[in-house]
């Protein structure tokens, strides 16, 4: 392989990586849009990107391949090429995930109105992902370690409100029996939402390694 085709190559892996991370972003912003709005079309919509995401996995997976095996990457760019292989891994947990929130918008069967104080507390874990990962695509596009620490911090607020969340939700389940059903699906997505923000610090995790070689375990 020529050194043009090497960094040719090289540049394809990080653009591949950011497309599936906007791909994974996006799938979280209309996950939540179709729940909060109960639109069904939108969850759908969502469903189906998730073969987009498979797809940058499995050209990820070629681009690290071809890079290792044919050429011997210095130790700045195998930090690059590991990231980029480790990111990916989160990227489609974290779209399986986002996949999830889109079914139980399909299985919700109750109006807006009798399940609104449920979606707005969903809503709120949801902005506070989207911009986590938002944060993160930007630091990973200008290698910004200390941008990807002050992110995982943030993970923190999704936890709390998780906690928070999971125990409202059981009170008004029991004061309302009438949702208990769409209810029960909504406690999943609050342990989805939550999931999603530490596969978010995990990609943190892997950009630190990438801009400094530093090991570290964020959240």
């Amino acid at each position: 392989m020529s050194r043009e085709k090497y960094q040719r190559n090289l540049e394809i892996l990080k653009a591949n990586t950011i497309e599936m991370a906007v791909t994974s972003l996006d799938m979280v912003k209309k996950a939540t849009l179709s729940l909060k709005k109960l639109d069904k079309a939108l969850a759908e919509e969502t469903i189906s990107m998730d073969d987009i995401v498979d797809e940058h996995e499995m050209m990820i997976d070629k681009c690290v391949s071809d890079l290792i095996t044919l050429q011997q990457p210095m130790a700045g760019d195998m930090r690059l090429i590991t990231s980029c292989l480790t990111m990916a891994i989160d990227l489609e947990r974290l779209s399986d995930l986002a996949s999830n929130i889109a079914w139980v918008t399909l299985e919700v069967e109750g109006e807006i109105a009798d399940i609104e104080p449920l979606l707005s507390r969903i809503s709120a874990m949801g902005s506070i992902a989207e911009k986590m990962l938002e944060d993160t695509i930007v630091a990973f596009q200008n290698s910004d370690a200390e941008l990807a620490k002050r992110i995982a911090e943030e993970d923190d607020k999704l936890d709390k409100l998780f906690f928070e969340n999971e125990k409202q939700y059981i009170e008004i389940m029991n004061n309302n029996n009438t949702i208990i059903s769409d209810a029960s699906h909504l406690l999943f997505v609050l342990r989805y939402m939550e999931r999603i923000g530490d596969h978010v610090c995990n990609l943190c995790q892997s950009i630190v390694y990438m801009a400094t070689a530093e090991r570290v375990k964020l959240n």
